[in-house]
């Protein structure tokens, strides 16, 4: 089936979903789930497939062992797109993201080393320019507050230096356009976006190559 967006009762999902997240109401609403927000992000993963890769939509439970917060489920559905690509829908609206979200420490070696370089350093300064111009956001899901260890303060690219993760981020306030099909194209735009700073990605700093337990 082709995606067609997301109606106003997703929007209502998680705005009941944000006031009691219980086991109780969630199984009170488990059709909602599956019809307005599940399935809907499945039609639009099998849309964008062909051009960015398989999708796969993380389980709306909540991982509660190591954490204060007990609330069991999550309140935002998200999927990957292909290899780096994001996808997020919430009460809060619509977010898409591409880049390497987290970074292992043989991934942040790499990465600093090519962020140093003059050549793939400047390279690296032209693409996320140009993205932030398409109205993008450069971001890390987490940054150090000064500079990594061997790197100096002023160095000219000392807000990349910091990044442990980097990605091109995108979010939109709930609007009428979210339960049209438009919504893929949006999608598509950040992607298309944000495709040179992935393939920089891939090129200098790669997937880990540590065991599981050590990154």
């Amino acid at each position: 089936m082709a995606f067609r967006g997301w109606p106003t009762e997703a929007l209502e999902f998680y705005d009941g979903l944000e006031i009691d997240n219980s086991r109780e109401y969630w199984l009170a609403h488990k059709a909602v789930y599956v019809s307005t927000v599940l399935g809907p992000m499945d039609e639009l993963l099998g849309a964008l497939a062909p051009e960015f890769g398989e999708g796969r939509v993380f389980r709306p439970n909540r991982d509660v062992r190591f954490s204060a917060d007990k609330s069991p489920y999550k309140t935002a559905i998200g999927a990957m797109v292909g290899d780096g690509g994001y996808v997020q829908f919430s009460a809060e609206g619509l977010a898409v993201g591409c880049g390497y979200y987290v970074m292992a420490s043989d991934q942040l070696e790499r990465y600093r080393r090519a962020v140093a370089d003059e050549v793939t350093g400047e390279a690296l300064v032209t693409i996320t320019s140009s993205i932030e111009r398409a109205g993008l956001e450069i971001t890390a899901r987490e940054s150090l507050k000064t500079a990594p260890k061997g790197y100096a303060k002023d160095h000219p690219r000392i807000e990349l230096l910091r990044h442990k993760g980097l990605i091109a981020w995108k979010q939109w306030p709930p609007a009428k356009w979210l339960a049209t099909a438009g919504a893929q194209q949006r999608v598509v735009d950040v992607l298309m976006a944000a495709k040179p700073l992935l393939a920089w990605l891939d090129r200098h700093v790669g997937p880990s190559t540590m065991p599981t337990e050590r990154r």
